[in-house]
């Protein structure tokens, strides 16, 4: 890198402050940040050592003019649009959290700004960017599979993960983005990084099953401090997140989402007045807690995909039939055997990677932001491993996936 890349982020909130800290330590200058909650901003302001003047309450203040080379885009998704489109025009370069909008004209016109000022946009599919992901789809450009013929895909969000980010919490809603788009575009777009085939057809099936007060347990009550049916439920938020003082690796992550008093009272305190505390019965939740898409692809490809929220939470797991071989992969190992020869070969990504593979998103964050800053230092959008037309794409299948399942018909997309 030939001089720091500078950096403004929007938002600092786990995912900007996780985007700013990965930047930092690999060289960049972080010099302001734009976020509504005075106690977020000023902990990102000391964090990063920034003067007042560069910490505002509005993002509007960094579009009015360049303050750096690019813009970490990270606030609420349904900002996401407004704000690409504004710093874009201000001439930033984007790291632009997933989705890019929440709905289909916002993208395009994310899409069109991005095209009109010839700045560089980074979508968040972090999936793309991990060792795990290098490996696999490096075995089918290599042909050790064959032709893949069809996929199996599931994402376990894991009975509390649900519990918190969509149920009791900010992606509760489907009115704000849909439970596809808010948590599962991250595996639309990473099926067709790796298949490499355009989707023709797509169906899907999905609903809120669970999560509802018809299956509230007798005798619970709103708040699960008040319940006596809390003790013996998988859902008890005392018990996720008073755990959380006791495990350093959950207080970023989800106990900061919930208080950033981190001590017993700290959170008892927030479980009685905030919205983790209440009941997964009793919440004003919407979106579904378990989905299946299924697409046909070009040249006839299938392509199965799976959404619950009745698992553990763990990394997710891919099956690929193909004409010569099959793999089998958990996001840190790849099981490789080949019809041909009827060996078995087995590959932990862990040896090959030099990020965290067994973090989150399998060391994705930080390869991904490395790749930012290099294109931007260099002018070379190459760097980044998709463009605005190919995050297009992948949010043009959860759209329809989501056409799909409301109508309870078979879309063909163009």
């Amino acid at each position: 890198m030939s001089r720091p890349v500078s950096l403004v982020v929007v938002g600092a909130g786990m995912r900007g402050t996780a985007y700013a800290r990965h930047a930092a330590a690999a060289g960049a200058r972080v010099v302001a940040v734009a976020d509504p909650d005075p106690a977020r901003r000023a902990a990102f302001a000391a964090e990063h050592g920034l003067p007042q003047e560069d910490v505002h309450a509005g993002w509007t203040e960094l579009a009015g003019r360049r303050h750096a080379d690019a813009a970490v885009v990270a606030s609420p998704d349904a900002e996401h649009a407004e704000q690409a489109v504004a710093l874009a025009g201000a001439g930033y370069h984007l790291l632009l959290e997933k989705p890019m909008a929440t709905t289909e004209h916002d993208a395009r016109r994310v899409v069109q700004a991005v095209g009109d000022t010839g700045v560089i946009l980074a979508v968040c599919h972090v999936m793309r960017y991990t060792a795990y992901t290098r490996v696999l789809t490096g075995l089918i450009e290599a042909g050790a599979v064959g032709e893949v013929v069809s996929v199996q895909h599931l994402e376990p969000v894991g009975w509390w993960h649900q519990a918190h980010s969509f149920v009791r919490g900010n992606w509760r809603r489907e009115q704000d983005a849909p439970m596809l788009l808010a948590k599962s575009c991250h595996d639309v777009d990473w099926l067709l990084h790796v298949t490499g085939r355009p989707v023709e057809r797509i169906s899907s099936f999905g609903s809120l099953t669970h999560f509802t007060p018809a299956n509230r347990p007798q005798g619970a009550a709103d708040r699960c401090l008040d319940c006596a049916v809390e003790p013996t439920c998988p859902y008890s938020a005392p018990r996720l997140y008073l755990d959380c003082l006791n495990d350093p690796d959950r207080t970023f992550w989800p106990l900061s989402a919930v208080t950033t008093d981190h001590t017993e009272a700290g959170v008892r305190q927030a479980l009685r007045e905030g919205p983790y505390g209440r009941c997964v019965y009793a919440c004003d939740n919407s979106v579904v807690d378990h989905q299946v898409v299924s697409w046909e692809a070009a040249g006839g490809q299938t392509v199965s995909f799976t959404m619950t929220a009745f698992t553990p939470q763990e990394h997710r797991k891919t099956r690929i039939f193909g004409t010569h071989g099959y793999l089998e992969g958990d996001g840190l190992v790849v099981r490789h055997t080949d019809f041909r020869t009827g060996r078995e070969e087995v590959v932990d990504t862990r040896a090959v990677s030099g990020a965290a593979a067994s973090d989150e998103h399998g060391g994705g964050d930080e390869a991904l932001v490395d790749a930012f800053l290099a294109a931007v230092a260099v002018g070379d959008p190459g760097l980044v491993w998709s463009d605005a037309a190919t995050s297009l794409a992948s949010h043009l299948v959860v759209w329809a996936a989501e056409r799909a399942r409301e109508t309870s018909t078979v879309i063909t997309l163009p």
